[in-house]
């Protein structure tokens, strides 16, 4: 019987992305929960309910500040936490790095682009482009000045 020396693991040193990406996903999934709840209580239970979904009522709601960054922080958490669970399930499965590479790189961007294009819709949102006179909008508008 001989006796073997074992090298102790060394210790990696930097940041551990795959670590914080974790945190992040248990972190974002609970955040996710309460927005996205509590835009459907607000959307579909509150006042008149879901008959009152419609144009007007988003509109109202873009409208204020508090409801655009509500939709905001949930579009930017939806899609993170959506495209790092993919980033995860293609390191897992996808072996080759030729391909794993490009894969991740594209999820990125389309997240990226999605991101960027939605929040633009949410803070630049005018109800009143292009209404017309006959349009439900048009005495609304009108009274804004728009």
């Amino acid at each position: 019987m001989s006796a073997q020396t074992i090298a102790p693991a060394r210790r990696q040193r930097g940041i551990n992305l795959e670590k914080w990406g974790w945190l992040f996903m248990r972190g974002s999934g609970v955040l996710l929960v309460v927005l996205i709840f509590g835009h459907l209580f607000v959307n579909l239970m509150v006042g008149e309910g879901i008959q009152a979904v419609d144009f007007g009522f988003v509109a109202g709601k873009y409208a204020t500040p508090f409801w655009q960054w509500w939709d905001v922080l949930m579009l930017w958490l939806a899609l993170i936490h959506g495209s790092n669970g993919m980033r995860t399930i293609v390191n897992d499965y996808v072996t080759n790095e030729k391909v794993r590479k490009p894969l991740v790189w594209a999820l990125g961007l389309a997240a990226a682009l999605l991101i960027i294009l939605g929040t633009l819709v949410v803070f630049t949102f005018d109800p009143c482009a292009g209404v017309f006179e006959d349009g439900a909008m048009w005495e609304t508008c009108q009274a804004l000045g728009k």
